[in-house]
């Protein structure tokens, strides 16, 4: 299993509320939701597994 790393983050205000209104529609936690927006992302593009 892969360790998580902790790492700050800058990000505009209203893209944080975006992000933690569509993780709450989710029932995800704000962290959860970018990680997982980052991983589809990644696979999309081809660039992981």
């Amino acid at each position: 299993m892969a360790s998580k790393k902790a790492f700050a983050l800058r990000i505009d205000e209203d893209l944080l509320k975006a992000v933690e209104k569509w993780a709450a529609d989710e029932f995800r936690s704000s962290n959860g939701q970018l990680e997982w927006i980052i991983n589809k992302a990644l696979k999309e593009a081809g660039r992981l597994k």
